[in-house]
């Protein structure tokens, strides 16, 4: 029986998780080496389509997303201004539809569920406390550095290190992501401790000039996360907006900064931002939407999730796009010992497959925060626009549909 192939990952988030699971299944050994002392996410909601769902439960791990998730029945949209309502889509009839549920849920409970799935394989070590520094692939191999330690041998080396990427930085040497201009307030509050009129169960949207405002359930319903984006710089300019920097921000005055951000907004919309005491501000940063397959795979190294195309959170797919591509990833490299195809082959093919996907789905991302954060005209013909369509407008049978890459040419919203 031939050795298995062994896969190196940096980065132990929700897509290297994801990759490691997808490929151990595949029969490669995976190694997985996270910089962090322990496996965490914080603060912040993540939306599951029925595209990611449908992964999930492919996997065996519906049951596990069942007992952490909110499976909302609606999602709402209204004038962040008036408070008027402007459109609703049925979550609900998702299943019948699309074969999956549309899920909400923590960060963390997502990153948990996925490393109780992968902690026991025999096929995956995960290593913390394991900065990457660099890799060498000389066509036959990867070598991996990492801080302190000796170099790691692999036969592929996945980039699953997120936004600021190392790998990408030395594969593809294109720089830093950009700023967008625009921050995002976070909050998570229990659903207990808030008034009656304030608690949720579904998914609401509020947009509103310049800004919108997204609540929903995650922990099973128990807790409601809250995030409201605005245009802005960040604390210290560009140069407050590394990773480094966020870690020494001070957060203390970010409910006054965002309470005036909305000032124009209408009383409910306030009201809930007001009952938050706390709020936490990340900087929003993306780069362009892929060009090339090029840009997601070269030689024996490969790329993933935010790594490969990190994306504006206005579609809630970033999370959905990572798993995406870990499944594929999975299918091809599973043929390296079905069918002895070559390691970098497999690798193309696997970009080849995702690029397109990505990259549409960065370029809708871009276009909805136009949408959402309208002024004057375009404003009032967005509202126009979802109180004629509705239903029409927020569903999006080429995202959520099995059948991905075919586009039936329904608008996104």
């Amino acid at each position: 029986m031939a050795t298995p192939k062994q896969l190196l990952v940096a980065g132990g988030g929700i897509g290297g998780l994801a990759a490691a699971l997808a490929c151990a299944r595949a029969g490669w050994q995976v190694r997985v080496f996270e910089r962090a002392a322990a496996f965490s996410e914080v603060g912040a909601g993540v939306q599951l389509g029925p595209n990611v769902v449908r992964l999930l439960q492919a996997w065996d791990l519906g049951a596990a997303l069942r007992a952490v998730a909110a499976f909302p029945a609606r999602l709402h949209v209204r004038d962040a201004a008036s408070g008027q309502a402007l459109a609703t889509l049925d979550l609900a009839a998702m299943p019948a539809r699309y074969g999956a549920a549309y899920a909400t849920v923590h960060r963390a409970d997502l990153l948990a569920l996925l490393h109780q799935a992968v902690a026991p394989l025999a096929d995956v070590a995960l290593a913390l406390d394991r900065r990457v520094q660099g890799f060498e692939d000389d066509g036959r191999r990867v070598l991996l550095r990492t801080a302190g330690q000796a170099a790691v041998e692999g036969d592929a080396l996945l980039g699953a290190d997120g936004l600021w990427s190392g790998v990408r930085a030395q594969l593809l040497g294109d720089g830093p992501p950009r700023l967008t201009g625009h921050l995002a307030y976070r909050a998570l509050l229990p659903q207990a401790a808030l008034p009656a009129a304030l608690r949720s169960s579904e998914v609401t949207a509020w947009l509103g000039p310049r800004l919108h405002l997204v609540s929903y359930p995650v922990r099973a319903g128990a807790a409601l996360n809250v995030v409201a984006f605005v245009h802005g710089v960040p604390p210290g300019g560009e140069r407050g907006a590394t990773p480094d920097a966020l870690a020494h921000w001070d957060h203390a005055t970010n409910a006054a900064d965002l309470q005036a951000a909305m000032a124009g907004c209408c009383a409910p919309l306030q009201d809930l931002v007001r009952t938050v005491p706390a709020w936490r501000l990340w900087v929003l940063a993306d780069r362009p939407p892929l060009r090339a397959a090029a840009q997601q795979a070269r030689g024996r190294v490969a790329l993933l999730g935010d790594a490969a195309h990190p994306m504006r959170p206005y579609l809630a797919q970033g999370a959905g796009m990572a798993i995406e591509d870990a499944e594929a990833l999975g299918r091809a490299l599973r043929q390296a010992n079905t069918a002895g195809i070559a390691v970098p082959t497999l690798l193309a093919r696997y970009a080849l497959e995702r690029w397109q996907r990505n990259a549409r789905v960065q370029a809708r991302a871009l276009r909805n925060g136009r949408i959402f954060h309208a002024t004057g005209p375009v404003r009032w013909g967005r509202n126009l626009s979802l109180r004629l369509l509705g239903e029409r407008l927020l569903d999006m049978p080429w995202l959520y549909g099995a059948a991905y890459a075919t586009d039936t040419g329904t608008p996104s919203r």
